[in-house]
């Protein structure tokens, strides 16, 4: 390579590492360093009984379990 070249290359280099370092600070920004947080309420180890309205002893228990019909296959997938 002449002289020339080098000079070129390395130009073109250092212009192009310049463009770059710009359009990264445009893109990513500086970084903030102010940041807040949200304040939150400390857990205590008081618990609030549920409404009676809500949870009484006529309440529908979701948690029973619901059949349909008897079913006695005990192999609902095998061939038969």
């Amino acid at each position: 390579m002449k002289r020339k070249d080098i000079i070129a290359v390395i130009g073109t280099v250092l212009v192009s590492a310049l463009f770059a370092f710009i359009i990264f600070n445009q893109v990513f920004g500086k970084a903030s360093k102010d940041q807040t947080a949200e304040e939150v309420t400390a857990i205590t180890s008081e618990f609030n009984l549920p409404d009676k309205k809500v949870f009484n002893k006529d309440a529908v228990n979701p948690t029973t379990l619901i059949e349909i019909s008897p079913n006695d296959n005990n192999q609902p997938f095998a061939i038969q």
